[in-house]
């Protein structure tokens, strides 16, 4: 198991008990502001973990009640956007990030802006706050959500994405299910249930199954039906015949969990 307690900006806990890898954004002081050392680390823990079939659930929060405020503005004035350090760099990160092997899981309260906002928008499941603050600042401070963008238009669509974009404005998290930016908001108090009944539905799903899905979903994504055919018959006999697949068809018929939901 990959040791992560030598990270500088982020806290990484790996529930094996609950399969989960609970990663929290640590630099409160600056409202978990995304430096180079962050992108760098968070690309670490989300490499790491790929492969890793006792972790099925990544947990993304922040520290101090408050997501991610975006880049930080100090590093980003002095210092170029690494382009080509694949380990520093903000694309390389959110890809790794939107693939991840594991269900990523965003619990977002307080501000989720800029970098924030594309980590939002590369996890499988966001779980708001009704009072948390999204927006893409970007313009309003001179730059551009260059390397968000992709992700922002994949999850917001064209229409959305062009108005947040070259407005700046920010909004709250009724408004961003409204969107189709995060799944659910949830009244402050209720965010830890919420988030504890979605870790209670990967529990019960089988992780090479979750693993697959997950390939499945990039593969096919902007492919045609002809040229994914083969790719998806070969996918469900080859899921269907292993260990996994045949427990959880025999756990239905018999009427009881299968024993990857159990911890057997």
């Amino acid at each position: 198991m990959q040791d992560f307690s030598s990270l500088e900006t982020l806290i990484v806990t790996l529930d094996l008990a609950q399969r989960v890898a609970h990663v929290t954004l640590n630099r409160p002081e600056s409202k978990n502001a995304m430096n180079f050392k962050m992108v760098e680390e968070l690309y670490q823990v989300f490499t790491g973990l790929k492969g890793n079939r006792q972790i099925r659930a990544i947990l993304l929060s922040g520290a101090g009640s408050t997501f991610c405020a975006g880049g930080d503005i100090k590093e980003m004035r002095e210092k170029a956007v690494p382009s080509e350090n694949r380990e520093a760099n903000l694309d390389a990160l959110l890809r790794a990030c939107n693939t991840a092997d594991q269900v990523i899981i965003a619990k977002v309260e307080g501000a989720a802006l800029g970098g924030g906002f594309g980590l939002v928008c590369v996890s499988d499941i966001a779980i708001a706050s009704t009072t948390a603050q999204f927006g893409l600042p970007e313009v309003r401070l001179g730059v551009s959500p260059a390397f968000i963008s992709p992700f922002v238009l994949a999850r917001l669509g064209l229409t959305r994405s062009r108005e947040l974009m070259l407005t700046g404005r920010r909004f709250n998290g009724t408004m961003a299910q409204d969107y189709g930016l995060v799944h659910e908001a949830v009244t402050p108090d209720e965010l830890e249930n919420a988030v504890g009944r979605v870790l209670e539905d990967v529990k019960q799903c089988a992780p090479n199954a979750l693993a697959s899905t997950k390939a499945l979903i990039f593969e096919v994504l902007d492919k045609s039906l002809d040229d994914t055919v083969a790719y998806r018959a070969n996918l469900l006999n080859t899921l269907r015949t292993g260990d996994e697949a045949q427990e959880g068809l025999l756990a239905f018929m018999q009427k009881r969990p299968p024993n990857w939901s159990t911890g057997e």
